[in-house]
């Protein structure tokens, strides 16, 4: 479409919903290194055609044969039940034999997991991988002959980042246990209703964990995860507790006899004890990784064993580049799909050392985790876009102060902005890093968009291509193709299922066809993988270079007037402005154009600009970048932005200050305690509202 037509649709209006009105620019381009090149995993162009989709599925073999197989397969896909795919069908392994056991003989004195603890002047804590297998047999005993468990029963796990989370999560592969694992920083409750839902036999916890410099009684959790579960219908029959510190406990909560016990108590009785491994049917239930919304019941997509570890071993070795040399930093949470993924099966499966960081990023100081790279020797360094905003809000001249070295760079959860990435290559990468901007998601269980670091070239804010074996395409709301270089956003799906791709949504089937498939989908009946479109409920554009840029949620678009506007796009624009740190961008309601746009804003500390300045230039950044449409209507200078244990924004809790609404729980927040200074910096001494809620903001628009 030619700029003058697309501009004549979008002032009157006539965008369909899948569309989203662009006006983001193009980016330069940066080079990867030729260090960099010369050792790289993948350097091969060719391999795109090896896995195009006149290969597939077979191409999926390459990742496959990185794994070690009992059993070898005889049906590389099976759709007979799509889009329920079962994928190395006939093929038989374990996860632990493929972390640990195969590892030994040549490796088996090799750092497998680096712990730091948050205290500074507690030493990292060096598990090689015969440790861990040690560790992992012992407890794996315990779960068999003390808790009674066997291959396809469940367990919840509520624990912070510590190793005996991954010792855990080890030990139940070991035998073919499900695992569900619950974000430690998530309520009792949450965990609770997961245990619920998966019908855990048991549930395994800590006693506490340190935060921000202080201890957190973590055990204290406890009574609202049993009660929470009791009232779902399910009664947890028994609960185990591992100990921060064996000599001591970090809670005063009492443990129930006949029901809770000490794990250091269970493992006196299994020292020296070996679990033969299960050998487990490839297509069998992995683990259960939950994801919530601000309301509905939480979601565990269930992923396979021999799939799922083939996908991310295949990720972990071509996009993350990681070689059993490596040291390897991913500094996210085990709580989420992204350290599952990459911080323990994608590393372990390869054989190389994983650093765990039990604590915050920015403790006692923002040279905190470049005071780590440089002790261990880091090379690969692997965060969030909200991580990043935040180590460039509080340290920007941090990074430079450090011998650190890092060969490669990820960013992974949400679009980074051209800004932020820009501070991560020159400050974090010090011109020397290859960047990969990743988009996946929890339900996929590995990277789906990403360049190829030995090959792409990278592209400030742009994912880059689909990553080999994945075919995205971006469909208007009727399902026509939207084309590169379009200036056209969609909807961005998948033509082809993948070895990743979740299974199945515990308990409930028809909610993963309906969420996922059934947009798209022209007969329900197929069996045909193409008549199957992965309908991921982002927007996106693809560029005339092929390479794609993720707008955001569907449900974070902004109907003004209209005028579909992305909300990351204009946060983007906000971070352009040098003297902000953070952006956060609100739908609000409005009686004349039914939604607007409302901006918070979190200053630099070094900023001296009076905040009505910083508002005004925000205000022109964002009319510059994508026209005066998007004009906000109040920009809020604020001190702090609400965040979760993780470090995500809370926009929910942003919008319901902003429609005067119950902003909903906040207990769960790292700084709760900002949200009534800026409530009340927004609306004034008014009373809080209590008649609406998040059921309420979602009819804005999802926006947390």
């Amino acid at each position: 479409m030619a700029e003058s037509q697309r501009a004549e649709s979008e002032s009157s209006g006539n965008l369909t919903e899948a569309e989203i009105a662009v006006h983001w620019k193009e980016e330069e381009y940066f080079v990867p290194p030729p260090k960099f090149i010369g050792q790289a995993n993948l350097t091969d162009p060719a391999i795109m055609e090896r896995f195009g989709l006149d290969r597939f599925p077979e191409c999926f073999r390459e990742y496959a044969d990185l794994l070690t197989w009992d059993q070898y397969w005889h049906t590389t896909l099976d759709t007979s039940h799509a889009p329920f795919y079962k994928w190395f069908v006939g093929g038989k392994l374990n996860v632990s034999v493929n972390c640990l056991d195969r590892h030994l003989p040549l490796h088996r004195n090799k750092a497998a997991i680096i712990f730091q603890a948050e205290p500074e002047e507690e030493p990292p804590q060096v598990l090689t991988f015969q440790e861990l297998w040690v560790r992992v047999n012992e407890f794996a005993a315990v779960l068999r002959d003390h808790c009674k468990l066997k291959a396809g029963d469940r367990v919840t796990i509520h624990m912070p980042m510590v190793p005996e989370l991954p010792v855990t999560m080890l030990a139940c592969a070991r035998l073919g246990v499900i695992h569900s694992v619950v974000f430690g920083g998530f309520s009792g409750e949450a965990a609770g209703r997961r245990a619920a839902d998966s019908t855990s036999k048991v549930l395994i916890t800590m006693d506490g964990y340190w935060r921000n410099g202080k201890t957190t009684d973590h055990l204290a959790n406890l009574k609202a995860s049993l009660d929470a579960s009791k009232a779902d219908g399910h009664e947890v029959p028994m609960v185990l507790v591992w100990q921060r510190y064996r000599e001591k406990m970090l809670s005063t909560t009492p443990l129930q006899k006949g029901r809770d016990f000490l794990v250091a108590e269970l493992l006196k009785e299994k020292a020296g004890v070996r679990v033969p491994p299960v050998s487990m049917p490839a297509e069998a239930p992995f683990f259960l990784m939950y994801t919530s919304g601000t309301t509905g019941k939480p979601k565990g997509c269930q992923h396979s064993t021999g799939g799922y570890l083939a996908y991310v071993a295949g990720t972990s070795k071509f996009i993350q580049d990681i070689h059993p040399t490596d040291v390897y930093w991913c500094m996210a949470d085990i709580g989420w799909i992204t350290g599952h993924s990459y911080i323990v099966y994608g590393p372990l499966a390869l054989g190389t050392t994983t650093v765990m960081y039990e604590g915050v990023p920015t403790f006692p100081d923002p040279g905190r985790p470049w005071r780590i790279a440089q002790r261990l020797g880091v090379n690969i360094f692997h965060t969030s876009p909200t991580a990043i905003r935040q180590l460039r809000k509080v340290g920007p001249d941090e990074p430079r102060k450090y011998d650190y070295h890092f060969k490669h760079m990820t960013t992974v959860g949400e679009p980074i902005e051209p800004e932020a990435w820009r501070w991560y290559y020159h400050s974090v990468g010090k011109d020397e890093a290859v960047i990969v901007d990743t988009w996946w998601q929890t339900e996929t269980g590995g990277f789906l968009c990403s360049t190829k670091p030995g090959i792409d070239r990278m592209k400030p804010g742009s994912a880059g291509p689909g990553i080999p074996g994945i075919h995205p395409i971006i469909f208007d709301e009727n399902g026509h193709v939207l084309p590169p270089g379009s200036q056209k956003a969609g909807n961005i799906c998948i033509q082809n299922p993948w070895p990743g791709l979740m299974q199945t949504i515990w308990g409930d089937p028809d909610r993963m066809v309906r969420q996922y498939f059934a947009k798209y989908n022209k007969n329900p009946k197929s069996t045909d993988w193409r008549d199957w479109p992965y309908f991921a409920g982002d927007g996106a554009l693809i560029a005339a270079d092929g390479y794609y840029r993720i707008l955001g949620r569907i449900d974070d678009v902004i109907n003004v007037a209209g005028h579909r506007l992305g909300t990351k796009e204009i946060e983007s624009a906000c971070l352009t402005v040098p003297h902000v740190a953070e952006a956060a961008v609100v739908p609000v309601a409005d009686e004349v154009k039914g939604r607007v746009v409302e901006v918070y804003i979190a200053l630099k500390p070094t900023s001296k600009t009076p905040p009505n300045e910083v508002a005004q230039k925000v205000t022109l950044a964002v009319e510059t970048s994508i026209g005066k449409i998007a004009r906000p209507k109040t920009v809020h200078i604020v001190p702090d932005m609400p965040k979760t244990r993780s470090g995500k924004i809370m926009r929910r809790v942003l919008a319901g200050i902003s429609n005067r609404m119950d902003t909903g729980d906040i207990t769960t927040l790292a700084n709760p305690d900002v949200v009534e200074t800026i409530r009340k910096q927004v609306q004034g001494d008014a009373p809080v509202a209590t008649k609406k809620g998040p059921d309420d903001i979602a009819r804005f628009g999802k926006v947390d």
